[in-house]
């Protein structure tokens, strides 16, 4: 990673946990799930309202962690918002590819690029599970599911 990036990246990641977007638990959501990382500690619920077309319409979270996973529920629900389910679902797998250095064809579109500062997190095999954990919460619960864990 170039000192640009992890420079970045840091910036990010700190700009997102102090400042977390649509942290707030969402009274209308049609979907909810709840994330553990036991190794790390992190702990959070991810709230989706889906329209009649299954688009999500908003998307929040509340929890306690650490940064990176913080951050990244935060990026996520910045970005899931407007998309469709499977559109949702590709972008998880496009981010856990970078996330673990398997991008196995996926790339993130130009709209998508922000996401890459936290590729870094690919170098720490341990923090990838801080940084997936809200989007595998995000994607349990558009599939009904009430909880998921990295364990």
């Amino acid at each position: 990673m170039s000192d640009d990036l992890r420079e970045l990246y840091q910036e990010v990641i700190l700009e997102h946990g102090k400042n977390p977007r649509n942290f707030y638990a969402s009274e209308d959501a049609t979907n909810e799930a709840r994330g553990n990382n036991p190794l790390c500690g992190d702990q959070l619920v991810i709230y989706l309202k889906l329209d009649d077309d299954g688009r999500v319409a908003n998307a929040s979270f509340l929890g306690k962690g650490c940064a990176i996973s913080m951050a990244s529920a935060s990026m996520m629900t910045e970005i899931v918002k407007g998309r469709t389910r499977n559109e949702a679902e590709s972008i998880f797998e496009a981010f856990h590819g970078i996330c673990t250095g398997e991008e196995a064809g996926h790339k993130l579109s130009d709209d998508l690029e922000k996401l890459q500062v936290l590729s870094g997190v690919s170098a720490f095999p341990t923090r990838v599970k801080c940084a997936t954990l809200p989007w595998h919460t995000m994607v349990a619960a558009l599939h009904g599911k009430d909880e998921i864990s990295t364990e």
